[in-house]
């Protein structure tokens, strides 16, 4: 019996090393290949072997995020991915378990589960070994948490109860944050009524009980649109072996598509909010709704962006705003690109006193740049570092893996990864302005400052 301790325990001391040792170990300089086709389910797969280690890494994701939650029960989607990993209940032979012998399971296997709701989708992810004495019990326990998440009212509504609070409390407790504040106000003002711009709240997660979960899990986990993606130690047989299984319990005979989500209005007007906060500093936000993943401009507005703020400490913001002005000590834009358009974004962070320069400098700034687009100088120097930053962007199996996932996800070709830095290459000036000039409109921006004047 001492034996067998010592030997579990250095087994789970080496799956525990391995694990770390894969997360943190360099891809081979060449850029992978991705493997892609439709498995039999009708779901998507997309494959890289990867075969110097006995790991792999798996992501299965359904239409099943936030976007879809009802407005008065923003939260459903969270809601049902944390309690879908809070028991399974009985199948065949196999007796039902609760939360603390699921974890038990996992941690038994030297495996790890995970489901998690975003805007857009539901991620459910699986990391295990591929040894034969552990493969087959990490595939067959994920494959029963997909299909038997226990949502029983006996058992799952005290949990919920316990979760719904914890979260409520979260909640209020980040309302007296001023960035999470500013976060909350400025997706209201940038996306309106859109569920993109829905704030998860006690009074939603009040409305939400452990029925709604289960029929939600019922509508949106199923194989026929799932998507699929793979990175490890496996071939193309294997792989769609493995999507058999993990997806046996959720293929249903009918599958019907899911309700069109409306798209995000543009803003006619510009908005400008002022919330009186007793902070350090005042909490400045300035955007619009800007594009979505799959729009053809794309690259020109990536590349554009690292000009305008994306950059770090090489952006024209930075200049302007930091190096010049001495006004922030770090200002930044982005595009959070997903199904709809997500939000163009301007923050900072300046003293009370010079929040209103501020934010008009960044309100200049931008417009300027929409305007005239980037230097050739400048956009040389963005595409430069975007492409020796490459390697960094896919150099873990766990990187590899969401790139592998939002190429499934959105439809993006095989050769994606391949072809990413000639198409950086390709960007030109003209280009820039063309993609920002149709996608940004300065004098419609919503601009939020939390701490500001009247604090």
């Amino acid at each position: 019996m001492i034996k067998k301790t010592i030997a579990d325990s250095a087994y789970k001391y080496c799956v525990k090393a391995l694990f770390g040792l894969i997360f943190v170990l360099p891809m081979a300089h060449a850029v992978p290949s991705i493997d892609m086709w439709q498995h039999a389910s009708g779901a998507r797969v997309a494959l890289v072997a990867s075969p110097a280690i006995p790991m792999l890494d798996v992501r299965i994701e359904f239409d099943g995020g936030s976007r879809r939650d009802p407005a008065d029960q923003a939260g459903l989607a969270s809601a049902a991915a944390l309690m879908s990993a809070r028991g399974v209940g009985a199948t065949g032979q196999q007796p039902a378990l609760d939360e603390n012998q699921l974890a038990e399971s996992w941690m038994d296997l030297g495996a790890q589960w995970s489901v998690s709701a975003g805007s857009d989708r539901l991620s459910a992810s699986l990391r295990t070994l591929t040894a034969p004495d552990v493969l087959p019990g990490a595939l067959a326990l994920a494959a029963r948490q997909l299909a038997h998440p226990r949502f029983d009212a006996a058992y799952a509504a005290p949990i919920w109860q316990r979760e719904r609070e914890r979260m409520s409390a979260a909640w209020h407790n980040a309302s007296t944050q001023p960035g999470t504040v500013a976060q909350r106000r400025f997706a209201q003002a940038v996306y309106g009524q859109h569920p993109y711009g829905f704030d998860t709240t006690p009074d939603t997660l009040a409305r939400v009980t452990v029925a709604d979960m289960h029929t939600w899990w019922q509508r949106h986990v199923r194989a026929c649109d799932a998507r699929v993606s793979l990175v490890g130690a496996v071939d193309r047989a294997q792989a769609d072996v493995i999507v058999t299984q993990l997806l046996a319990g959720i293929q249903r005979a009918q599958c019907p598509p899911l309700p069109a989500v409306p798209e995000v209005s543009a803003l006619h007007a510009a908005s400008d909010q002022r919330v009186p906060m007793a902070t350090a500093q005042a909490h400045v936000l300035l955007g619009q709704p800007g594009h979505r993943r799959d729009d053809p401009d794309f690259f020109p507005l990536l590349v554009g962006n690292y000009v305008l703020g994306g950059g770090g400490f090489v952006s024209r913001l930075t200049t302007e705003v930091r190096e010049k002005r001495g006004l922030t000590y770090g200002v930044y834009s982005y595009y959070a690109p997903g199904m709809h358009a997500g939000a163009f974004t301007v923050g900072l962070q300046t003293r009370h006193d010079q929040a209103e320069q501020a934010l008009a400098l960044a309100r200049e700034v931008v417009a300027g740049f929409v305007a005239h687009g980037p230097t050739e100088a400048e956009l040389k120097a963005a595409q430069d570092n975007l492409v020796n930053g490459f390697a960094l962007r896919i150099d873990t199996n766990r990187k590899l893996l969401d790139n592998v996932a939002n190429i499934a996800w959105y439809g993006l070709p095989a050769d994606y990864l391949q072809t990413w830095t000639q198409r950086i290459g390709a960007v030109t000036v003209a280009d820039v302005r063309r993609a920002f000039q149709r996608v940004l409109q300065p004098g419609t921006m919503a601009s939020v400052v939390v701490g500001g004047a009247g604090s």
